[in-house]
């Protein structure tokens, strides 16, 4: 399946707040309807394994199926979006220098990294540690109130599966070059997780992950909607219903 041609990105306006999530680390945070956060990969070949919840009542959550069926897709680049499992939209990819996201998948947990990097425990290395996709999820889920049966499948953004004519995925190396960056633009309040862990299907055997910055700016008021020919909106009939379902939780 072809990707979305690479373009270039504009230059953010106003930037409200930025950070960077370190190699291997995490991060949680509210965006706030009509804010936008641009995600940038620093040195190429990063991972950014992310799960979305709606801030007021995290039962509602990102739902990878819906998003893809909805959108006839296998993958995730400008235009789409990414849905609630109450047929809402939690954001939309309004740009995109990779053209490619991995929306199936996974994480890896501890099991699957012990056993291709080894261990690495704060106890001996400190922030040198080893940390996997799926525990960084769950301690940033934990400072909301989140568990272990609130982890969903997850987006992981910078990164691409190859499908193979047996079924079988590869996963793609060198995807993501250093300074490509997706924008995501947030169409409700969303609590949002991010880990920087390598991807469960990246063949390296050493651990190397990789820094992603994230940078927040508006995008419309919090009080607004996107018109009805934005490019995701109009995407296909199935993201007008989703944003109209949407916008009705603002009105």
């Amino acid at each position: 399946m072809p990707s979305n041609p690479p373009v270039d990105l504009a230059p953010v306006p106003h930037p409200l707040w930025e950070t960077v999530i370190p190699a291997g680390t995490h991060w949680s945070g509210v965006l706030r309807r009509g804010v936008a956060l641009r995600i940038v990969d620093l040195e190429g070949g990063a991972n950014l394994a992310a799960v979305f919840y709606r801030q007021e009542d995290p039962l509602e959550r990102y739902n990878m199926a819906d998003t893809l069926k909805a959108q006839h897709t296998a993958h995730l680049t400008r235009g789409h979006v990414l849905y609630s499992d109450m047929g809402r939209v939690f954001a939309s990819i309004t740009a995109d220098t990779v053209g490619w996201h991995d929306a199936f998948g996974g994480v890896g947990d501890a099991r699957l990294f012990e056993r291709k990097y080894g261990v690495a425990r704060y106890q001996a290395h400190r922030n040198a540690m080893l940390r996997n996709g799926r525990d960084s999820l769950l301690l940033e889920l934990a400072k909301h109130g989140l568990g272990t049966r609130d982890l969903v499948a997850n987006v992981n953004f910078f990164s691409k599966l190859a499908p193979g004519d047996d079924g079988s995925l590869a996963f793609v190396a060198n995807h993501s070059r250093a300074g490509d960056a997706v924008d995501l633009r947030f169409e409700m309040n969303t609590l949002a997780a991010f880990s920087t862990a390598p991807h469960p299907l990246d063949p390296t055997d050493a651990y190397q992950p990789k820094p992603v910055k994230l940078v927040a700016y508006r995008a419309y008021p919090s009080d607004g909607a996107v018109p009805s020919d934005d490019p995701c909106r109009a995407h296909c009939a199935e993201n007008e219903r989703g944003f109209i379902n949407t916008d009705r939780l603002f009105v």
